[in-house]
This record gives C-alpha cells, sequence and structure tokens, in this order.
C-alpha cells in the first residue's frame, strides 16, 4: 500500500449533506437551533479543517509484518468519521508499507511530510534512525510506536505509550527469574536484537539468576534446527546430570513460530523438558490456537506483555469499533500488540485533539497543526487510556532516569501464561519495570 491515500469520507460526507439542509432550515427559524450545526453566535462558523494522518507498518515481507496496525487506523477513521470526528476534525489516513527496511522507512516518513500530516500514528519500524530524521526536520510527532527502535525512547518528538522492546525484555527476565535457573535467549541477528540479552540479563539478575546464553538467529530463516538445539543445550535439556529448571525465550517476531516449529522436534530428544517463553509481538493467543492450544508446545508458556491480556473487559471499546467499522478485515485481530498499540494511540490523539478543541495550547482554533499537537502533548500532564496503560505524561518530570531511552514514560508491563490454550494474567495488575532499565547495562 505504499503511496496510497486513503480518505474516509463517504459517509460522513452524506452526514453532511443532511446536516446542512437541516441547518438551512434552522437558520430561517433562529440562531439558538444552530449550536448544533456547528455554529455558535458570534462564531465564523463551518465545522473544522480536516486532519491528515499517517500510520505505517511493514506487510509482505520476510520477517516481522504488521499489517494489522494501518488496518486498524483506516477501521478508526472509518467510526471516528461516522461520529463526527475527533474534535470536529474529519480524520484523513495515509497508509504506508515500511517493507523492514531503512529506504522504506525513510519513504514512509517523507511521505508524511509532503502530504501535509499532523503526525504519525500508532505505525511499527524497526529502522527509528531511517524515519525520525525527516519527521523531526519537519517538526511532526510520533505518537505510539511499537517501540522496535531505541530512537523511539530518544527523540523529543516521539510519544511512546508502551515500554517498547526493552521493557518486554526486562519483564521478561524478571518473570523467569522466578522459576528458571537457566535461561537461553534466542534473538534477531540485527542491531536492534543486540541489546536484548543485557535486557534480559538486568530482569534475571533481580531474581539472583546469571546472564543468559545468548542465541543470534537469521530473521527471516526458514528453520531453526541448529539454533533451537544450542538453545536446548544452554537451558541443560541435554544435560542429564543438571539440576534446576532451564528455560528458552524466543523473541523473533513471525518467525518465532518457525523457531519453536524446531524446537519442538528437538525436545523430543532431551532428557528433561524446559520451560518455553516470550513476549507478546512474538507468542500471542492467534499463535497458541494456530499450534494446537493446551496441546500445543506453548501450553504452560511464560508470556510478558505491555497490557492487559485481550480477554480483558477494557479492550471492549476497541474490539465495538473493530466489530461495526472494520467490514470483515482478517488483517485486525484484537489479540495483536500491534493492533492494541494503534488503538492506543490514536486514543491518545483523540485526546489530544480534544483539549486542544477545549482551548489548550494557543486556544480553540479550526484547524490544527503539527506544532500544535506537539505543544499540547508536551504541555498537558496526562492522558488516560481507559485502564489500559498508565496514565501517560511525556513532561519532562515523568522522563525515566537513563540516557539511551529517557522517553520510556509507560515502565509497565503484564506477565502472563498459557493455561489450557488461553493466555491469562499470571500475576494481577501491572508490573512496573523502571528500576530495572535504569540499571540496565549502558547501550542496553
Amino acid at each position: 500500500m505504499t503511496g496510497r491515500r486513503s480518505l474516509f469520507t463517504t459517509r460522513p460526507f452524506l452526514s453532511k449533506i443532511a446536516t446542512s439542509v437541516a441547518c438551512a432550515t434552522a437558520t430561517a427559524v433562529g440562531a439558538s437551533l444552530l449550536v448544533g450545526c456547528g455554529v455558535l453566535p458570534g462564531a465564523t462558523g463551518g465545522s473544522r479543517e480536516p486532519v491528515t494522518i499517517m500510520t505505517w507498518a511493514p506487510e509482505g515481507t520476510s520477517a516481522t509484518n504488521m499489517p494489522g496496525m494501518p488496518a486498524m487506523a483506516q477501521a478508526y477513521a472509518r467510526w471516528a468519521n461516522a461520529n463526527g470526528g475527533l474534535a470536529g476534525h474529519e480524520l484523513r489516513i495515509i497508509t504506508c508499507n515500511e517493507h523492514n527496511s531503512t529506504v522504506g522507512a525513510s519513504k514512509c516518513a517523507k511521505q508524511a511530510v509532503r502530504e501535509g500530516a499532523i503526525a504519525v500514528v500508532g505505525s511499527y519500524s524497526q529502522h527509528g534512525r531511517a524515519f525520525m530524521a525527516p519527521l523531526e526536520v519537519a517538526g511532526i510527532p510520533f505518537i505510539g510506536g511499537y517501540g522496535a527502535s531505541d530512537d523511539e525512547f530518544a527523540s523529543p518528538l516521539s510519544y511512546p505509550v508502551n515500554g517498547g522492546q526493552a521493557a518486554l525484555l526486562a519483564g521478561n527476565g524478571k518473570q523467569l527469574a522466578r522459576d528458571c535457573d537457566r535461561v537461553s535467549l534466542v534473538r534477531p541477528d540485527t542491531v536492534a536484537g543486540d541489546a536484548l540479552p543485557m535486557l534480559l540479563g538486568a530482569g534475571l539478575a533481580e531474581g539472583e539468576r546469571k546472564a543468559p546464553i545468548d542465541i543470534r538467529a537469521a530473521e527471516d530463516a526458514s528453520d531453526y534446527t541448529a539454533r533451537a538445539r544450542d538453545a536446548l543445550t544452554g537451558a541443560g535439556a541435554f544435560d542429564a546430570y543438571g539440576t534446576g529448571k532451564g528455560c528458552v525465550t524466543a523473541v523473533l517476531g513471525d518467525r518465532t513460530e518457525t523457531f519453536f516449529d524446531s524446537f519442538r522436534r528437538l525436545e523430543e530428544e532431551a532428557e528433561r523438558k524446559v520451560g518455553v517463553a516470550s513476549v507478546l509481538g512474538s507468542v500471542g493467543q492467534p499463535l497458541v490456537d494456530r499450534t494446537g492450544g493446551k496441546s500445543g508446545p506453548f501450553e504452560g508458556a511464560y508470556v510478558t506483555g505491555w497490557y492487559p491480556v485481550a480477554s480483558d473487559a477494557r479492550w471492549n471499546p476497541m474490539r465495538e469499533v473493530i466489530r461495526e467499522h472494520a467490514f470483515a478485515d482478517n488483517r485486525i485481530d484484537p489479540a495483536d500488540p500491534g493492533v492494541q498499540t494503534t488503538w492506543i494511540a490514536y486514543t491518545v490523539l483523540k485526546a489530544t485533539l480534544e483539549s486542544l478543541a477545549q482551548g489548550g495550547g494557543d486556544g480553540d482554533k479550526d484547524s490544527v497543526s503539527a506544532a500544535d499537537v506537539i505543544g499540547e502533548l508536551n504541555r498537558v500532564e496526562g492522558v488516560e487510556t481507559g485502564g489500559l496503560t498508565p496514565t501517560l505524561s511525556w513532561r519532562l518530570e515523568h522522563m525515566l532516569a537513563t540516557r539511551d531511552l529517557p522517553r520510556i514514560v509507560n515502565r509497565d508491563v503484564t506477565f502472563q501464561v498459557v493455561r489450557q490454550g488461553q493466555l491469562v494474567s499470571a500475576k494481577e495488575g501491572f508490573v512496573d519495570v523502571g528500576d530495572t532499565l535504569v540499571r540496565a547495562p549502558a547501550g542496553a
């Protein structure tokens, strides 16, 4: 979908025709009836200017793909525009295929600049340097990225809604430290993957566990037999005289399923089974279902996420929007953390536009610029997300006390486990990993 503009105006356009007729009649009757027409006595009148928003993600690649994120943005726009827009602003959504490449990420950012986007919202890319620079030059905020690159947590124009891969790995280490004596980490052999062992190790260290065995793997391989054997060996699966519990955690995005196919075959050779773990985005309910549910390899698996489990009632508003406005788009899975992140990111955008409309920043204006959005995000004391995250604030006093990841303002994760084929909460509520991230080695 590179370069293709998606404008959701048909239903709102028909609604505007009906509204115009009603307002023309109201004009003949009296000014007091014009409140519902968007025209107040003494106002210049008319609806607010539309706003253009970009959402991008990789699609159709041999590595990690996130088609649900731009699809969720489109469904959100259909819902918003069918209900009068956000604070009276019609949403115009442009989407872009980031292709999991630096060139693709840069092209998507430049398209956002070219088409006058006031924000990039709810997007995925591992190539932060490639997309943040063009956005920074143009002064366009990046709201609620997936957290796959460190640049999202360093740029002053980035407004993350979760703690990214850093928080997930630190949290996964804390979760595994309770039960695992030895841990093998299978992770991508990429620049983004290089920090993961230190982050996982920081969490393990809090439980007085040793650093994980670092198993590097190609993120687009079709077979992981060699890497699975290394991981099982590191976890002590082939050590008949070993004591204590060994665990393997794999963080390979879409290729995690491929890894565990190899893992499952080799585990049959092991004299002792090991624990299985991962993070949401690499393992989720759809993967558990596809691989046999309670009879599959993920039964009992430890999984760390950012948000409440997908069955939590706090996701009901999102589910309703998907049900009514996604039109059976099979790219959108309510259990997908990418879809969930996009929903939360647009919730932040909605709150920001409503705050501006209520006189925030420079006051109530019919048109909104990227600078307005940045100013309001920097000004407001907090944005509520319906309990899906803590109150989000990007003011200086809420920054993380670490050089590399200062803009992690949401340090919470959730501990989950697969029981009877279902991802459920392993621990009630959120777990704060802020101190773990601060203590992680520099460069992690």
